[in-house]
Order: structure tokens, then C-alpha cells, then sequence
């Protein structure tokens, strides 16, 4: 009886592990596709974007950020489509030894069950079966007897009907696994072409940076002269909200800190926001319908000039002519900024955190208003010279800088 009872637990510890292997993997397999479909949309974005604005003369840092970021994203691709085929791979491989190994041990249990009924059959007319219950010491061991009789002849029958159920299961499965297999080898060879095609523009972006390279005192120069720009106006946002502060902690009635405190005396309603703000990270909207991110967030050197860095508070996003700038959430307009030889910009306060929107043409709000979030609020500029639209977009919490790639839904 007791080789029975572990006949009957060993394939119901193999199910329950393999199924947790399955599961695993089709997890694992929607996380990779959810992936793939992101970057394909990604590529699409500035595919798009860069056939709206096809005629029209970008600046050479413009083109080389767009080769930079492209061949990034199709890599990041290919990266993902390899690693579904090799899961995919080893699924396939997996469910044939299952299929194999289910399918032996169905013959197996079939010869005996097969054997059973013609010894069934033998003993029948021998009687040997009755005699088998008759020689029993006592009534209970006559009754365990038959018992066991039974239940062996009907687990033979149910385990042969389980494998076959499951062997049909598995090919089903390896089936599908086979199709999907297929389909990602496709994708590959279609990234394979993309890559291709590239890999030629890699080759103007060479060409192009030898050509930067006869004047890179000139550039270097120029960049050096854009990063003292937004140098300047960071610090013009970091005055503001440093204002802001001494000015929140004089209406609390903290006069010690007024002028020292680095932390904003919120009141009831203002840590009510900050809070809903602060349970929303990683969940809020782009400030631009469409565009792709040019220049991440801290220091990095800069794409032209290896030498040289790029200080960066918040992250720039190149997007359509056109484009409306949307508040990310829900606030106050605190402040709209107008400085010399540079763009307007936008300042909307959501309790100690504030989002900045720069480099904007048109203005929709005015200071004190209150907006809700998707809210467009203005206009992105557009370069007339290259046709370039960019913006800068900052988060800060009290005077300092966060990454808004940490903010913003899948940035």
C-alpha cells in the first residue's frame, strides 16, 4: 500500500512544479513582449518625428542625438527579441523531455494495466482472486485486499487517462511555443535589417562628426556658451523657489527661518498635494503628447565634444511643431518667468514640489491659477532656423533637482 500511496504523490509534486515552471515562464515571456511593444512604439515616435521634420535643416548636434538615441532604442530592441527566442528556446526544449519523458511512462502504465486485465482475466476462471480474499488471516485484512484491488485498477485508469490528457496539453503548448518561436526569429531578422539600414546612417554621423571635428574649437566654444545659458536659468528657478520657501515659512509665523530654511512650512491643503504628487511617482503623464527624450538627466559628456560635459537639471524632449505643453499634475501656476535672450518658462507648484516647462512660445495660464493634471498650459518653441522643438522639463523637490525619468509614466 505504500509504494501505491507514493505512486500516487510522486506525478502530483511533478505537476504542481512543472505547472510553477510554466507560470514562471509566461510571466517572464509578458514582460519581455510588454517590453518589445514599448520600444517598437518608441521607434515609431521619432520615426515619425523625424519625417515631420525631414525638410527642414537640423543643427548637427540635433542629428547626431537622433542617430545616438535611435540605434539605442533598436538595440535595446534586438536585446529583448533575443532574450523572448532563448526563453522561448528553452520552453520548447523543456516541454519535449516532458512530452517524451510522459509519453514513456504512459506506455509503461498501459503494459501493466494491460497485464492486469489479462491476469484478471486468468485469475478469474482459476478463482484465485477469491482465494486470494479467502486466505486472508481475518475479515479486515479480506476487506484491505479488495480495497487495494480496487484502487490500484482504478488508478492505473485514472493515471493512464491523466497522461494522455497531459501528453495532449504539452503538444498543444509546444505547438504554440513553436509558432511564437517563429515569430520573435522574424522579428530578429527584421531588427537585423533595421540594424542595416543604421548602420549606414552611422556612417553620415561619422562623416559628420569628422566634419565637426575641422571646427571643434568653435563648437566647444558655442557649448560651453549654451551650458553658462541654462546654467543661468537654473539658477533663476533655484532664486525662485528658494523665495518661495522664506516666503511660506514668514506667513507660518517662523521668523528664525525665514531666511535659512531649505523646507517649505506647508499648510493642511499643501501637504494634502504634495502627498497625492508624491503617491503618483513613476505614474505621471509626459508633458508633451509626443516626443522622445534627447538629453537625460546629470552629468554626461556631451555627444559632440567627448571633452567637455553636459550638466543637465532635467531632462529635454523633442517633440512636434506645435506641440502643447501639459501640466504633469495637478497645482498652481507659481510663477511664469520672461529673462533676456531666452524662452518663457513655467513654474507650477504641487505643495514642496515644483515642475518646470522651459523653452515655450506660447503661454496658456497666468500666475495663481490653478490647474489639474494633462492641462495644456502652452506652447513648445520652435527653432526657426533648424525646426527644432525642444523642451526642458524639471522637477524639483524644495530647491533641489530630481531625475524626472523616475516621474514620469515610462520615460
Amino acid at each position: 500500500m505504500s509504494h501505491s500511496k507514493n505512486i500516487l504523490k510522486f506525478p502530483s509534486l511533478l505537476i504542481f512544479l512543472l505547472t510553477s515552471v510554466i507560470a514562471f515562464s509566461q510571466n517572464k515571456q509578458a514582460d519581455l513582449e510588454a517590453r518589445r511593444q514599448e520600444l517598437r512604439l518608441e521607434i515609431q515616435k521619432i520615426s515619425q518625428l523625424q519625417a515631420e521634420n525631414k525638410s527642414r535643416q537640423k543643427s548637427e548636434l540635433s542629428l547626431i542625438q537622433e542617430f545616438n538615441y535611435k540605434i539605442s532604442v533598436i538595440n535595446n530592441l534586438i536585446r529583448v527579441t533575443n532574450q523572448q527566442t532563448n526563453l522561448l528556446t528553452h520552453d520548447i526544449n523543456d516541454n519535449q523531455k516532458r512530452i517524451t519523458s510522459l509519453r514513456k511512462e504512459l506506455e509503461e502504465l498501459k503494459k501493466d494495466y494491460a497485464a492486469m486485465i489479462v491476469k484478471s482475466y486468468k485469475n478469474k476462471n482459476q478463482q484465485s482472486r477469491i482465494m486470494f480474499l479467502l486466505s486472508s488471516e481475518d475479515f479486515k485484512q479480506a476487506y484491505k485486499r479488495l480495497q487495494y484491488i480496487k484502487q490500484y485498477s482504478n488508478h492505473q485508469k485514472e493515471q493512464g487517462e491523466t497522461i494522455k490528457a497531459k501528453t495532449i496539453e504539452l503538444q498543444e503548448i509546444n505547438s504554440n511555443l513553436q509558432k511564437q518561436k517563429n515569430d520573435k526569429q522574424n522579428l530578429i531578422a527584421e531588427n537585423r535589417e533595421l540594424q542595416q539600414s543604421l548602420e549606414k546612417e552611422r556612417s553620415q554621423h561619422q562623416s559628420l562628426m569628422n566634419s565637426i571635428k575641422k571646427n571643434i574649437n568653435v563648437y566647444a566654444s558655442q557649448i560651453r556658451e549654451k551650458q553658462r545659458e541654462a546654467e543661468r536659468i537654473d539658477r533663476e528657478i533655484e532664486n525662485i523657489i528658494k523665495a518661495a520657501i522664506a516666503s511660506s515659512n514668514k506667513k507660518a509665523g517662523n521668523t528664525a527661518t525665514t531666511t535659512s530654511s531649505s523646507t517649505f512650512a506647508l499648510t493642511a491643503e499643501e501637504k494634502v498635494l504634495a502627498a497625492s504628487f508624491v503617491s503618483n511617482k513613476g505614474k505621471l503623464p509626459w508633458p508633451v503628447e509626443k516626443g522622445y527624450v534627447t538629453l537625460g538627466y546629470g552629468t554626461q559628456p556631451h555627444p559632440l565634444v567627448k571633452s567637455l560635459t553636459t550638466q543637465s537639471n532635467g531632462v529635454r524632449i523633442a517633440t512636434e511643431k506645435g506641440a502643447k505643453v501639459r501640466a504633469v499634475f495637478n497645482g498652481e501656476v507659481y510663477r511664469i518667468v520672461f529673462i533676456k535672450n531666452a524662452n518663457p518658462f513655467v513654474m507650477i507648484r504641487h505643495g514642496n514640489y515644483f515642475t518646470a516647462y522651459k523653452n515655450l512660445s506660447k503661454i496658456y495660464v497666468k500666475e495663481g491659477d490653478k490647474v489639474i493634471t494633462k492641462q495644456p498650459i502652452g506652447e513648445v518653441f520652435t527653432n526657426p532656423t533648424d525646426g527644432e522643438t525642444v523642451l526642458s522639463f524639471i522637477v524639483f523637490k524644495e530647491a533641489k533637482t530630481e531625475n524626472p525619468t523616475t516621474w514620469i509614466y515610462k520615460m
